[in-house]
């Protein structure tokens, strides 16, 4: 393995391998990517793919707006067919709060160039009759999303930064990180030392414990989230949106001829992916209640994964200040697959020291130390 490096950079997940590709392609030379298990077995191969632009802040509404340049043409950039589904996201509203809340998000999203569509209860069931409207007081549903497969999406950033020189190390875990005088001067893994001025934590769940490491406190924890999957289900014709009821923490889409099913969400951070299938019962009572016709379905699998979960729930990003060197790439809070690409290019171009094409100085963790946090109306809903 190498003894010096230009950038080293700490997780093999889908942002650390965007990062990774996005240096390439801006000529950087010397990239070394860590990752202690196998690329993308955190938190990336566990989540559900979603792609979408409603969100409820203009700093998220940016990273997906970015981000769709690159999903839209991905097989073209990587040669990889992402299978993009742009099945759109219906988004269900229950209470006068949420409703009152989601037409506010639609007319910031509209200032983007965004085609949200509110619906009320009554057009939701035109559109959509196998849902359980009489309790909603409305939805709004974009076209422009959908879902996307983790895996292929980090093939091709994978493919990409390894044409571009990368070298890539899977089973290799970071043990230390080292700094001089406040700069970034080594790394030590389990084979061995790499000097380096540049070291970035793209570590998913375990962000907290690879800032450690630097000395720096990451307000990052990782929470399980549980999802199953139905075996063949012909009930519900397609297209089927990705539909997520907000009141229930609760969503559903197509996958392959069944259906992919959310659970719960731990209260208390964890490193537990285990499976806890008494979460069915919770499973089949939000799925029957909101879709009837779902009493039909057979449940025959499931798997968990960790979310990495900030105070605000927002990404923590940027080069930490007082430590020259160290960059973080963290605290995505569920969104850290669909805006991978537009993440990956700006923080290249930080490191680089190139102007960031998208500002992200709101992101940075003095914002924790300060009392500048990002406050959404609603808790972000997490894919």
């Amino acid at each position: 393995m190498e003894k010096t490096a230009d950038i080293v950079i700490v997780g093999g997940g889908i942002i650390g391998a965007s990062i990774a590709y996005h240096l390439v392609q801006k000529g950087a030379k010397g990239i070394v990517l860590l990752e202690k298990g196998m690329l993308g077995e955190g938190s990336t191969g566990k989540c559900a793919g979603g792609i979408r632009a409603q969100f409820s802040t203009e700093i998220n509404i940016r990273f997906s707006l970015e981000s769709l340049k690159t999903w839209n043409n991905f097989e073209e950039i990587t040669g990889v067919d992402l299978g993009f589904k742009r099945a759109g996201y219906l988004f269900l509203a229950t209470t006068e709060a949420e409703w009152s809340i989601f037409r506010e998000n639609s007319a910031l999203q509209h200032q983007f160039g965004i085609h949200v569509e509110l619906l009320s209860p009554k057009e939701i069931n035109y559109r959509w009759p196998y849902l359980k409207v009489d309790d909603l007081t409305g939805g709004t549903f974009c076209s422009l999303d959908g879902y996307a497969g983790p895996y292929e999406a980090l093939s091709g950033f994978v493919k990409g930064a390894r044409q571009g020189g990368v070298k890539i190390y899977e089973g290799t875990e970071v043990l230390e990180i080292y700094q001089k005088n406040g700069k970034i001067s080594s790394v030590r893994t389990a084979k061995g030392d790499i000097s380096s001025p540049i070291v970035v934590n793209a570590a998913g769940p375990y962000a907290e414990e690879v800032g450690k490491m630097a000395g720096v406190e990451v307000p990052v924890q990782p929470y399980r989230r549980q999802l199953f999957f139905t075996a063949p289900f012909p009930w519900i014709p397609d297209p089927i949106p990705l539909v997520i009821d907000f009141h229930r923490a609760w969503y559903f889409r197509r996958e392959g001829a069944g259906l992919l099913i959310s659970g719960p969400k731990d209260n208390l951070p964890s490193f537990n992916v285990n499976v806890d299938f008494a979460a069915m019962v919770e499973v089949a009572e939000n799925s029957i209640y909101r879709v009837p016709i779902m009493e039909k379905a057979e449940i025959n699998s499931g798997w968990a994964g960790s979310y990495e979960i900030s105070p605000d729930n927002h990404a923590i990003l940027g080069e930490v200040p007082g430590v020259e060197g160290f960059f973080l790439a963290n605290g995505f809070s569920g969104h850290g697959f669909q805006h991978s690409p537009a993440v990956g290019r700006v923080m290249a171009e930080l490191i680089i020291e190139e102007k960031p094409s998208i500002d992200i100085s709101c992101l940075s963790i003095d914002r924790f130390r300060k009392g500048q946090l990002i406050r959404e109306p609603l808790t972000a809903f997490k894919e």
